[in-house]
C-alpha cells in the first residue's frame, strides 16, 4: 500500500532568515553607492572609493550566494531513511536483524483458517502475518454459512514454527487453524492447476483418481464398485449429485459404483465440493479412453513383443492368456484359486483401481499383464507373466514401466506381495536399485520400494543389456 501525502505537505518551507539576509544586502548596497556618489563628487580620493565599493560589493555579493546555496540544500535535502519501529508486544529480540546481503531462510506454508464473515477480519489476520514476517503468496476464499474459510500460501521465517503460526491465528480470530509445509509445486495458482488437471483426466481415465487427490489435498480414495468379485451389491450408490458430508464426499462413479474421497481432518467445502463434481462430470462425458502410445521391443531370440497401456476393453485377451497359464503361474500371482477370473480380472483393467500394462505379440497374443493398482494412501505392484513367455526380461521391464508411473503420480513408494519362493519377482525388485524393506509371514513377502528418497537409477539400461531386449520405436 502506498501513502498519499497532502500537496500542503510538501510544499517549499518559508525561511525568514532567508529574506532578513537579501533585504540586509540591499540596504548595504544602496548605502556603499550612496557614499561612493558622494565621495567621487566632493573629495580627491573618489578612484580610491570606487574601488573600495567595488571589492565591497563583490564581498557581499559572494556571501549572499553561499548563504543562499547552503540553506537552499539543506530545505531540500532528502529526509532520513524511516526506521523500522518495533511492533506492539514484541521486542528487538524476536525479530533480530539480518546480515545485509545474506537473504533470510524461509520456509513455504500451506495454512487454512476459518474467520468471521465480517469487515475487517481478514485484515486483522494479514496484520498479525506482516507482524510475523509472513510474506502471503496466494489467497483462497470459501464462503461457508457461518464464516469464511480462507485458504493461504505463506512464505514465513525458517524459525516460526506450526504452533506458532497457529496460534497467533488464533489470536487474530482465525479458528480450526490447519497447516502443513508446502513446496515449490504449490505455488502455482490454483485455475492453472485445474485445468492441467482436467486435462490429464481428459486423455486417460486412470487419472480421475489421481486428480481428485491433487485437487483435494492429503485424502484418501476408494472406488467401490456396484458389485463386489463374488457378484454381491455393495450398497446403494451415490446419487447423481453427489453427497458432501463434512469430511467425506461420495460422488456417483460414470463406470459404477461410488468414489469415495476422504479427508479427516480437515472439513471439505462446497467449493471443492463443486470443482470435484466437475472433474466426475468431465470423465462421465468423455466415456473409456486410454493413451494410445506404445512401444515395440525385441527380445533376444529376435521375437518382436509390444508394451502398451490395457483396460476393460482387453477383458477377453486377457482370459485367454489366463486360461494357458499354469497353476503354479497363477498361485504366485494371486496367492490361491481365483473363483470368478472374469470378474476379477475386469476388476483389474479397470482405469479406477489403477493402471494396468498390457504385453502382445505381434500376432496380436497377449502374453503379460503388469498393474499398478492404487490401494488407499498406497500402492501396489503386481505381474504376471505367461509360462511360455517367463525369463525373457519381460517382468523386469514391465515393473520397471510401472515404477516410473508410479513417481511421475507423485507415489513415495510402491509394495509387492508375492510368496517368499517366486526368486524372479524378488530379483526384478533388487533390479530397481531402489532402497527396500521386507516383511514376510507365513510364507507370504511383502516387498516395498521407496521412491520419494532417491531419484530413478539407470539401472534399467544395465538390465536391458543383460537381457537383450533392445527397443525400436513406433
Amino acid at each position: 500500500m502506498t501513502d498519499v501525502t497532502s500537496s500542503k505537505s510538501t510544499r517549499r518551507p518559508h525561511h525568514w532568515r532567508h529574506d532578513l539576509i537579501e533585504l540586509a544586502a540591499l540596504f548595504t548596497a544602496v548605502v556603499v553607492a550612496d557614499t561612493i556618489a558622494k565621495s567621487i563628487v566632493k573629495g580627491p580620493d573618489g578612484p580610491y572609493l570606487l574601488v573600495f565599493s567595488a571589492i565591497a560589493l563583490i564581498a557581499t555579493a559572494g556571501f549572499h550566494t553561499w548563504w543562499a546555496r547552503r540553506h537552499s540544500h539543506a530545505s531540500h535535502a532528502p529526509p532520513p531513511a524511516p526506521t523500522t519501529a518495533t511492533p506492539a508486544g514484541s521486542t528487538s529480540e524476536e525479530h533480530p536483524e539480518e546480515e545485509p546481503g545474506v537473504p533470510a531462510e524461509t520456509t513455504l506454508w500451506r495454512m487454512r483458517t476459518t474467520v468471521a464473515d465480517t469487515p475487517g477480519s481478514l485484515a486483522a489476520l494479514c496484520t498479525v502475518l506482516a507482524r510475523l514476517r509472513v510474506d502471503i503468496l496466494t489467497l483462497q476464499t470459501h464462503p461457508l454459512a457461518d464464516g469464511t474459510v480462507d485458504e493461504f500460501l505463506l512464505r514465513a521465517p525458517a524459525d516460526l514454527s506450526a504452533h506458532e503460526l497457529a496460534r497467533e491465528t488464533a489470536a487474530a480470530g482465525g479458528r480450526d487453524t490447519w497447516t502443513e509445509r508446502a513446496d515449490a509445486h504449490d505455488l502455482v495458482d490454483t485455475p492453472t492447476r485445474v485445468l492441467g488437471l482436467a486435462t490429464r483426466t481428459a486423455l486417460d481415465a486412470a487419472e480421475l483418481p489421481l486428480a481428485l487427490r491433487r485437487l483435494l489435498g492429503r485424502c484418501t480414495l476408494h472406488s467401490v464398485p456396484a458389485l463386489s468379485l463374488t457378484g454381491r451389491p455393495t450398497g446403494e450408490p451415490a446419487p447423481v449429485e453427489g453427497v458432501l458430508e463434512e469430511t467425506v464426499m461420495r460422488l456417483r462413479d460414470p463406470n459404477g459404483g461410488t468414489l469415495i474421497v476422504e479427508r479427516p481432518y480437515l472439513p471439505f467445502t462446497p467449493t471443492e465440493f463443486a470443482r470435484a463434481r466437475a472433474l466426475v462430470e468431465l470423465d462421465a462425458r468423455l466415456g473409456p479412453r486410454v493413451p494410445r502410445s506404445q512401444d515395440v521391443l525385441t527380445l533376444p531370440e529376435g521375437n518382436e513383443i509390444t508394451v502398451r497401456r490395457a483396460d476393460q476393453r482387453d477383458l477377453p485377451a486377457a482370459r485367454a492368456m489366463h486360461d494357458r497359464c499354469s497353476p503354479r503361474t497363477l498361485g504366485l500371482r494371486y496367492h490361491g484359486p481365483v473363483g470368478d477370473a472374469d470378474r476379477y480380472l475386469d476388476h483389474l483393467l479397470s482405469p479406477r483401481f489403477g493402471r494396468t500394462l498390457a504385453v502382445q505379440t505381434t500376432s496380436g497374443r497377449l502374453v503379460a499383464l503388469g498393474h499398478l493398482l492404487w490401494d488407499g494412501d498406497e500402492t501396489e505392484v503386481a505381474l504376471m507373466v505367461e509360462d511360455d513367455w517367463q525369463r525373457r526380461g519381460i517382468g523386469s521391464e514391465l515393473l520397471g514401466r510401472l515404477v516410473t508411473m508410479a513417481e511421475e503420480a507423485g507415489c513415495a513408494s510402491v509394495y509387492a506381495v508375492t510368496q517368499s519362493s517366486n526368486t524372479g519377482m524378488v530379483a526384478a525388485m533388487r533390479a530397481l536399485n531402489l532402497p527396500l524393506d521386507y516383511q514376510i509371514e507365513e510364507g507370504t513377502l511383502v516387498i516395498t520400494a521407496r521412491l520419494a528418497s532417491a531419484p530413478r537409477p539407470a539401472a534399467r539400461p544395465q538390465q536391458e543389456q543383460h537381457e537383450g531386449i533392445r527397443r525400436a520405436e513406433r
